[in-house]
């Protein structure tokens, strides 16, 4: 199953374990079941400190658990870990024998210091890229926690339960059995609605920071080049983000990076951080910017968090990035994640045999169209405008392909549900007036970005589609204010654009800093 590279990685990687660990399987005669226990004695070949069992007594099966020799599995495994999993099953090996995860130390000792029992399931689908985070959160505070479990759960692999439970998008999770959260979500991010009393007290730590003299709003591609640029002047930098990585997060193939001939949205995301990392800066994650307070008489400005902490810099720079556009319309928002979704690639495999529509004849529509087609039932692409506005190339594909529908001069007017998942569509023919209404189970909209600026309406000048209004220098209309990225006016919405405009906000900060005198 594993090829002698992998093996030869996987066995680089195992002389780390700490102490000796037990592969414990729960087997059945499928097919699966046997696919499973050919990987296991492969990686329990790898290592004299992995041992391996076959008398687990898990109730989905084919599963197995990790656990130190004498001890209960409190890390499960329900389906195969390969594809964006192999990583969990090699961080969740390692983790297990003792050695520490990369989390902050202040991290670990709040995870041990959680009081209670939880057990927690991440439904998953191996195409994923963003349920790895989750499931490798999880593991790591399983591996920290004596009173505390973690199963990632192949959702096409349990699909009984996946329609039982009513799930239409991963990471699905679930804790001691009720829904607990869905989508890319952090071991900071879980820690944080575990503990009550968390969140104020960093709202309290942060207030209490000195000032900056560059504050970067977002970890996305402009915010982190320009935390990078604002730190090799030997300022004080620090970055505000909700996420790191931004919209990179939800990116599954990049090809177009100058340099790098293909990438993921994840991978890139993490070097992102780890670049930051390398200088003195500053990182406050989970936390979004919900106010600008101009310069008072001390010369500084105010970016209010909705936690309710106020952090103070000489300069800001704002990188606040876009998000997924909604169709705003009735069904949307009640059926989000039953049935409405954003994410081809994550949620597709949920959807496999079943018929779906996606909303958006752009590149992003017609791509996820076409991998849509691979898996589902029917594909029907609605397009607002008379004609597709994809590259010709992927027009051509869509158009071959024979369990896809096109319609165009098409618009949604409503999302169909029967109170627990979507079941149609209707939309209006802006040619003859007509309704129209589509028996199906899935939506994904492809419509484009929306700007993350709504916070700074009445503070800087904004265009009419809500986009920070920039110069040349990425200054705003805010003295000591600038501006990066795609929630900027700048043209054309790439990451090595957005790179470029973070690079130059940040020397049109400094270039200010050095012209402004600096407060008592």
């Amino acid at each position: 199953m594993l090829t002698a590279d992998i093996k030869a990685q996987l066995k680089t990687y195992l002389e780390k374990l700490v102490r000796p660990i037990e592969l414990v399987a729960s087997l059945d005669d499928g097919t699966r079941s046997a696919e499973m226990l050919v990987l296991l004695q492969e990686v329990a070949a790898l290592s004299d400190k992995v041992g391996l069992r076959t008398d687990g007594l898990h109730p989905r099966r084919p599963s197995f658990g990790i656990s130190r020799v004498g001890e209960v599995p409190r890390v499960h495994f329900s389906g195969l870990p390969m594809g964006h999993e192999f990583t969990s099953l090699v961080l969740a090996l390692l983790q297990v024998s003792g050695h520490p995860p990369k989390l902050e130390a202040e991290v670990v000792e709040q995870i041990r210091g959680l009081e209670g029992r939880f057990r927690f399931e991440t439904f998953v689908s191996l195409s994923c890229h963003n349920c790895p985070e989750v499931v490798q959160a999880l593991n790591a505070m399983a591996a920290l926690h004596p009173d505390f479990e973690a199963e990632m759960i192949d959702g096409a692999l349990f699909q009984a339960e996946v329609d039982a439970r009513q799930i239409m998008g991963v990471p699905a999770i679930f804790l001691n059995g009720e829904a607990f959260g869905q989508g890319r979500t952090s071991a900071e991010e879980i820690l944080a609605r575990l503990d009550a009393s968390a969140a104020e007290r960093e709202a309290e730590k942060l207030s209490r920071k000195e000032a900056f003299e560059v504050l970067v709003v977002g970890g996305g591609p402009a915010g982190s080049a320009a935390a990078i640029y604002a730190a090799r002047k030997g300022i004080r930098t620090g970055v505000v983000a909700e996420r790191f990585g931004g919209q990179v997060l939800d990116t599954l193939g990049i090809e177009n990076f100058i340099s790098v001939k293909g990438t993921e949205g994840p991978k890139l995301a993490l070097a992102l951080e780890q670049h930051v990392r390398e200088y003195e800066v500053d990182i406050i994650h989970l936390q979004r910017a919900e106010a600008l307070i101009p310069a008072g008489i001390d010369g500084l400005i105010g970016v209010r968090l909705a936690s309710g902490a106020v952090l103070k810099s000489r300069a800001v720079i704002l990188a606040t990035g876009a998000r997924w556009r909604e169709m705003k319309v009735p069904g949307e928002q009640e059926y989000r994640t039953k049935g409405v979704a954003y994410c081809p690639h994550c949620d597709g495999p949920l959807f496999k045999g079943k018929r779906v529509a996606v909303i958006g004849g752009g590149n992003s529509g017609v791509e996820a169209a076409i991998d849509l087609a691979g898996i589902t039932a029917h594909v029907t692409l609605i397009e607002f405008d008379r004609d597709l506005r994809a590259d010709a190339v992927l027009q051509k594909k869509l158009y071959s392909l024979p369990n896809v529908a096109v319609v165009t001069s098409a618009q949604t007017t409503e999302v169909l549900g029967d109170g627990r998942k979507v079941v149609g569509l209707a939309y209006r023919d802006r040619t003859s007036g007509e309704s129209h209404v589509l028996d199906l189970e899935g939506i994904f909209v492809q419509i484009g970005l929306l700007p993350n600026t709504d916070w700074l309406k009445g503070t800087v000048d904004l265009s009419p589609r809500g986009e920070i209004e920039v110069d040349s220098r990425g200054q705003t209309s805010v003295p000591g204010v600038f501006a990066a990225g795609d929630a900027t006016t700048v043209p054309f919405k790439q990451i090595i654009i957005a790179m470029g405009e973070g690079a130059k906000a940040s020397l049109g900060a400094f270039d200010h800093l050095i012209r402004t005198s600096v407060p008592a």
